[in-house]
């Protein structure tokens, strides 16, 4: 089994590292990493240990391979704070691969805002997919489409307004993902996180409008909880379209631990042949900006190692 990449120009190794292969679901498409997915992954989002994530931050790498996980999901706050060299060489010192980059939509990153917002989000997103390559990293996934915490009610002819914009951008930035052989998958979030996009049938609309095999759906446990009325349904619905995938707490806490009913969950996710990665995102006081963020007032599990093996233990057999 062999893929020609014409951006690295590398095959499928089957006796090679995880990390050279870079084995990903793009949905059958060369996206310049090799896309021969057999097996579920499962990762581990750094913001339950640190923010913001920096060279320096690749100290945690041994503990995470230590509890098993496959790949690592970095959220880059700012380009400058990795040099994407040393984290890929710590990434292949210990056996992992960066299976995604989370975009950090703060303050002044917004597709449907301002005409100086639009361009900082499109000049950091466009930053982070330059990163990627070096990292060996398929997928920028998250929010990519507008500032977290952003949610208001918006008149029918705003949102139209607003839509329009984030198509616009969302098209141009998809053109330069295809250029450098990445995906995007775009994660709806809660009501209270955002006003734009909260549902998978919405997702999969905007999918369909920006126009782009580089572009899938990104789902996550949490923000499903909250606004599908039945999460397997959900993943269903999405299909070929998912992209990536968030098995998290219904409190933000470890998953199983949890009033989610998982096994419909893993039902889905078997009958639509998902074989991408599963990462668990989860968020604990000891990390105070992210706590403050994603309004995390309490201790929600004994410890955040706690979250990690006990969830990673659950999810691989629950999935």
């Amino acid at each position: 089994m062999a893929c020609e990449s014409g951006l690295w120009g590398k095959k499928y190794d089957a006796n090679a590292s995880s990390a050279h292969n870079q084995l990903v679901t793009t949905g059958g498409h060369c996206f310049g990493f090799c896309v021969f997915s057999l097996l579920m992954r499962f990762g581990i989002n750094s913001f339950l240990f640190t923010s913001p994530f920096t060279t320096d931050s690749v100290k945690l790498f041994p503990k995470f391979k230590k509890w098993g996980f496959d790949t690592v999901e970095i959220p880059i706050e700012d380009p400058s704070h990795i040099d994407p060299v040393k984290v890929r060489a710590a990434l292949d010192k210990n056996g992992l691969v960066c299976g995604s980059v989370c975009a950090c939509m703060g303050p002044g990153r917004d597709f449907r805002g301002t005409v100086q917002e639009q361009q900082t989000a499109m000049i950091y997103c466009k930053a982070l997919i330059d990163q990627m390559v070096v990292l060996g990293c398929p997928l920028l996934i998250g929010p990519i489409y507008s500032v977290v915490g952003k949610a208001d009610a918006v008149e029918p002819d705003q949102q139209k307004a607003e839509w329009n914009l984030v198509v616009k951008n969302l098209k141009q930035l998809a053109q330069y993902a295809e250029s450098k052989g990445v995906q995007l998958c775009i994660e709806p979030l809660n009501r209270f996180e955002t006003d734009f996009l909260n549902t998978c049938d919405k997702g999969l609309k905007l999918i369909k409008a920006i126009g782009s095999k580089a572009v899938k759906l990104h789902l996550d446990t949490f923000h499903m909880n909250i606004e599908e009325k039945n999460q397997a349904e959900a993943i269903l619905k999405a299909g070929k379209h998912l992209g990536h995938f968030h098995a998290c707490g219904s409190d933000r806490g470890t998953p199983g631990n949890d009033h989610i009913d998982w096994k419909p969950i893993a039902k889905a996710l078997k009958a639509i042949g998902y074989n991408g990665d599963v990462v668990i995102e989860s968020f604990t006081t000891d990390v105070k900006v992210i706590a403050r963020a994603a309004a995390i007032w309490r201790k929600i599990e004994p410890t955040r190692d706690e979250i990690a093996v006990k969830g990673l233990a659950f999810i691989k057999k629950a999935l």
